[in-house]
């Protein structure tokens, strides 16, 4: 008989996610990983198309968000591909307003930017005065791949060079990039890889939400205690490290800072704009994102970090049906930082 998930008596855990993890069971996604590519890139599909009941009814349920216009750009990537833009702004706006390009998760790998999560996330952002353009980016499997780095990080360095260019038409008054897990890897690497080509001016901010950074899952990373701490609250090590395999399927790239920004060195990191990283306190992602905001400081970026207690990978987004509140928390701090990420303050 397997032995019970710790993460159902953690008494740190929200008693709501708690509950909803006992009722639910574990995700589809909590099954031990191969690590052949090939192996790799089958079992990243199957936990991709397992992942369409397990969101559909709960977002159903949620209020519908009628203050948003909606619209899709296709735009020509720098590798001459199409990608998809989803829109979402406030309806009659007048005036300018900041802007996120939001990257979504799935480790690099896995899900699409229209997965219920993430509309919801643009609606929920846009509803609060925000400018938001989703990008449908290449992933390394699954339905939208298989396309190994750096093909996603081109697609969102594209996406935000258009953003850029089209802020008059547009109204932007700031731009700023942001995503949670795999979309937070890309949002730092789009920061990290606008630095090197000289383009970071581009960039007002950067919002970055448990990132999925290190590439170092199994075994675990020895600085990072988290890895083993929360193995297995709904994230596995070895799930994290199957994304890792598919992103980077030769292991060339394990130390390169565009690929995993934990290994960014301060002559990368000097001269970036003001960041937030936001983490889980449960979550085996919790201490490589903290790290790298120490990193941002000690290479004096003006950064904030912040944990939200209780909560489990990428909470706010994800199960955002069972904590409003604390989703509200995080979408009003993100709107906040946008509308002040110029400051010198931030």
């Amino acid at each position: 008989m397997p032995e019970p998930n710790p993460m159902l008596t953690d008494t740190r855990l929200d008693t709501r996610i708690a509950a909803f993890f006992q009722k639910e069971g574990d995700p589809p996604w909590d099954e031990e990983a191969p690590s052949q590519y090939e192996d790799c890139l089958r079992f990243v599909a199957e936990i991709e198309a397992s992942t369409a009941f397990y969101y559909a009814e709960n977002f159903d349920a949620l209020p519908a968000i009628t203050d948003v216009n909606r619209r899709t750009e296709l735009i020509r990537g720098v590798d001459g591909n199409d990608i998809h833009l989803f829109i979402h702004e406030p309806t009659n706006r007048s005036e300018l307003a900041p802007a996120i390009v939001h990257i979504h998760g799935g480790g690099m790998g896995l899900l699409s930017a229209t997965d219920e999560p993430y509309p919801r996330w643009r609606d929920e952002l846009a509803t609060r005065g925000l400018i938001v353009i989703g990008v449908e980016f290449r992933n390394s499997a699954g339905k939208l791949g298989d396309h190994p780095f750096p093909a996603g990080l081109n697609d969102c360095a594209s996406a935000v060079q258009w953003t850029h260019d089209k802020r008059n038409s547009l109204g932007i008054s700031s731009l700023v990039v942001s995503g949670e897990s795999g979309g937070g890897n890309l949002c730092l690497a789009t920061a990290l890889k606008a630095n090197l080509e000289g383009w970071i001016d581009h960039i007002d901010g950067v919002y970055a939400l448990c990132p999925f950074i290190s590439g170092a899952y199994q075994p675990p990373a020895a600085e990072l205690a988290s890895l083993r701490a929360f193995d297995g609250y709904v994230l596995e090590g070895s799930l994290c490290q199957a994304l890792v395999r598919t992103y980077d399927p030769t292991g060339i790239h394990a130390e390169v800072s565009l690929a995993f920004p934990y290994h960014a060195t301060s002559e990368d990191i000097r001269g970036l704009p003001p960041h937030v990283i936001s983490v889980n306190e449960l979550d085996p992602l919790r201490d490589e994102g903290l790290s790298y905001a120490h990193k941002l400081q000690l290479a004096d970026v003006c950064v904030e970090s912040r944990t939200v207690k209780g909560t489990l990978h990428a909470s706010e987004s994800d199960l955002i049906f069972l904590i409003p509140e604390i989703a509200d928390a995080t979408l009003c701090d993100i709107v906040s930082f946008c509308e002040n990420c110029r400051s010198p303050q931030r």
